[in-house]
């Protein structure tokens, strides 16, 4: 298993003691919070980590508990992440003016990575009920969190009552912004709708989709090109996908799969990588715009998980008896592919 953990998504969860972060990691997971307690483990000394899913994990999170504790060095927990796709989410309680300690770590953190994503989440919208109150709460902490760390951060605020759950609309926010800053924990964690049978059988197989969409963006280190040329994800996770829908993946088979997404493929191994990478330039202008200031890592997680979402969707067809279109297909890559990116992230004003 140390090859599939080498790819698994960490999410540092920051924040003082009370803040929010397990019953945070509840609401994202859909588990309760006895079952997030439970299946915490130890990492390192000072930190635990939580899976999800347990079984196959898609993402980790990694709660330094001692985080901004006097006498704590957080480079044991940066070395326990070596090599994983990372970013921070920063809980921060709206009636909590104390955030010294976790301003610093955060600094200090960042002063050493300092192109970690992070996310900055206000829990305890419920708490301070006045709006006027809770806005200018809002903006004193984010003021605080923006400073330490030179940039300006993604923000969300939700409620987290012990007996009910944040709205619709902060979850929709939440997972929004999550998948802006970590495509791959926030496609794991987001709930899709399925409003017709290919949807609803989609979400059987959309783990193994994500599973493999993980370890094709691997290290966001790797190029997109070389690490696309240089694998067989992509193939291995269509014959996977092939195997579920009961339509045995061939090259001819992958050949048309190729051709209706508009190129043809070679006898090799290049086959889905080449189509990830021109099909997102064809099919989605900003993606070729933006693809180099966008981690190469994302870019590849993104390319993998349109192509096997759409993948699904052709095969899906086939075992119904039913001809994809051409249009049908390219449609689907382009909304899975705008999905694995995220929303556009606003200019700072």
């Amino acid at each position: 298993m140390q090859e599939v953990d080498r790819d698994i998504p960490v999410v540092w969860m920051l924040g003082r003691t009370g803040a929010g972060k397990s019953s945070l990691i509840r609401v994202l997971t859909g588990l309760s919070e006895i079952v997030v307690g439970n299946g915490y483990a130890s990492c390192t000394r000072t930190s635990r980590k939580f899976d999800f899913p347990q079984d196959q994990p898609l993402v980790r999170f990694l709660d330094t508990r001692g985080l901004g504790e006097a006498g704590y060095d957080p480079e044991e927990d940066l070395v326990a992440s070596e090599g994983h796709s990372r970013a921070i989410i920063v809980v921060a309680r709206l009636d909590d003016p104390v955030q010294g300690e976790i301003v610093d770590a955060l600094q200090d953190v960042l002063s050493r990575h300092p192109k970690m994503e992070v996310l900055l989440v206000h829990t305890g919208a419920d708490l301070v009920p006045d709006p006027a109150a809770r806005d200018r709460a809002r903006s004193a902490t984010a003021a605080r969190y923006m400073k330490a760390a030179g940039r300006a951060l993604p923000e969300v605020v939700i409620s987290l009552p012990r007996d009910g759950a944040p709205t619709a609309e902060q979850m929709e926010a939440l997972t929004d912004a999550l998948v802006e800053v970590l495509p791959n924990a926030g496609l794991a964690l987001r709930e899709e709708a399925a409003s017709d049978a290919e949807a609803r059988a989609f979400r059987d197989v959309r783990r193994t989709v994500l599973f493999y969409a993980g370890i094709a963006g691997g290290s966001d280190a790797v190029p997109i090109v070389g690490l696309f040329s240089s694998t067989g994800v992509q193939f291995t996770m269509l014959k996977k996908l092939g195997e579920h829908y009961g339509v045995p993946v061939t090259l001819t088979l992958a050949r048309n799969f190729a051709s209706l997404l508009g190129i043809g493929i070679g006898i090799g191994g290049r086959f889905l990588g080449s189509v990830a990478v021109r099909q997102g330039a064809k099919l989605l202008p900003v993606y070729g715009q933006t693809a180099g200031a966008v981690a190469a890592g994302a870019l590849t997680f993104g390319a993998t998980y349109a192509l096997g979402r759409t993948a699904a969707r052709y095969l899906h067809a086939l075992s119904v008896g039913e001809e994809p279109s051409k249009e049908d297909l390219q449609k689907t890559f382009r909304e899975a592919l705008k999905g694995a990116r995220g929303p556009e992230r606003s200019p700072s004003p």
